[in-house]
């Protein structure tokens, strides 16, 4: 066999395996977002041009998240926001719209004192989205609940309050100590 041909098989040989290798990356890359970000990695899908654009977005956000100094609450923030959530239930009685309103800013505290930023509402969803994927759907529609709030419904900011409920639970619980969480054990 002619030398120039042994050369030409190897280097196809190696494109294939290199085409291969690239194809299983993308693969497996696609199905760690897919896994990580759940219901999130097809909504992002849906909203870009291409699996392979939203896939970038998606891992920006790991890469911005990992710059974030996020931080797990101690016991007594715990405690304190568990509190003023209590206080925000009771108080959607009598005032519906104002507990709404209350449970968005405390929600926003706990993120803060978290390490997220709360300054721009799209960032702080993309930020979000790294650890908190499976509730993020809560948040947007309680966040959307509460721009509407002078028109909605009871019913509504009831719902408001169960979606910031789920978030905060979250948020709350995330990060702490297991032996925390354990009751000591």
């Amino acid at each position: 066999m002619p030398t120039w041909l042994t050369v030409v098989i190897v280097v196809v040989v190696v494109a294939l395996v290199a085409a291969v290798g690239w194809l299983v990356f993308q693969e497996t890359q696609r199905r760690r977002l897919r896994e990580k970000f759940g219901p999130e990695y097809d909504r992002v899908v849906q909203e870009s041009d291409s699996s392979r654009a939203a896939q970038r977005e998606l891992a920006d956000r790991e890469r911005r998240h990992a710059e974030l100094d996020i931080r797990p609450l101690s016991a007594s923030a715990r405690e304190r926001y568990g509190k003023q959530w209590a206080s925000i239930q009771e108080k959607f009685v009598d005032q519906p719209t104002v507990a709404v309103d209350e449970a968005d800013r405390v929600l926003d505290a706990l993120m803060a004192e978290r390490g997220y930023p709360t300054e721009d509402h799209e960032q702080q969803v993309a930020d979000l989205s790294v650890r908190h994927a499976r509730t993020l759907e809560h948040y947007r529609a309680a966040h959307g609940t509460r721009h509407v709030r002078d028109t909605a419904s009871t019913e509504d900011l009831r719902g408001a309050m169960v979606h910031y409920r789920t978030v905060f639970e979250d948020l709350l619980a995330d990060g702490a100590d297991s032996r925390e969480r354990n009751g000591g054990r």
